[in-house]
């Protein structure tokens, strides 16, 4: 199965800003991999789909905007809360220098890394352990990506981050940019998003 035309025209690239290198990463990155075999018909659809254990993998709208929002660069290191099935990690992968990304479930944890293994990538590195406690040791990172509701902004993330660094969260419902400044933290306010909730 290729990815489709219409779901890079249609679907991706209004939701990255047409940005594309973001386009790229999204053709590059088959969205059926990450999905049971029998929502194989469903994976170009912009629609939410379970991975099992009360989750699932977003809309590819969000994961582009998300992506877009993030402003990723080749040489950033970012930091992924809430691996999932996988699909965001991998495309961020074609488009930055490491991801690290942090899965409390051990069982998606194993699915993610076998998927991402079968596309040859090797730019990201996994944990399983709470996601709001982030990855210390490899701070400060450039970018943090959230895909799980938290219901506030999680300090231990904040001090992760470097320094005109940016996060990009979803908070009660609303999509939101954070940026460091020295002392600062900057809050924008996209729009409004559904997420599964951030389990600690």
């Amino acid at each position: 199965m290729k990815v489709p035309v219409d779901y890079i025209k249609n679907i991706i690239l209004p939701n990255c800003n047409y940005d594309k290198k973001i386009a790229e990463a999204f053709v590059k990155i088959p969205r059926h991999y990450f999905v049971d075999e029998a929502l194989h018909k469903l994976a170009y659809k912009d629609e939410a789909l379970p991975i099992g254990f009360g989750q699932t993998i977003s809309k590819p709208s969000i994961v582009a905007k998300m992506t877009s929002l993030l402003d990723p660069n080749p040489s950033d290191k970012i930091l992924e809360i809430g691996t999932g099935s996988g699909f965001q990690a991998a495309i961020l992968s074609r488009l930055v220098s490491e991801v690290f990304t942090v899965e409390r479930i051990s069982s998606l944890y194993l699915r993610a890394s076998n998927n991402i293994r079968k596309l040859f990538i090797n730019n990201v590195r996994f944990k399983i352990d709470n996601g709001k406690i982030g990855w210390e040791e490899h701070a400060p990172f450039d970018k943090i990506i959230v895909t799980a509701e938290s219901q506030n902004l999680p300090n231990e993330l904040i001090f992760q981050l470097k320094n005109k660094g940016k996060m990009v969260i979803p908070i009660k419902g609303i999509l939101k940019v954070i940026t460091k400044k020295n002392n600062s933290i900057l809050e924008e306010s996209v729009s409004e998003c559904k997420f599964v909730k951030f389990i600690t």
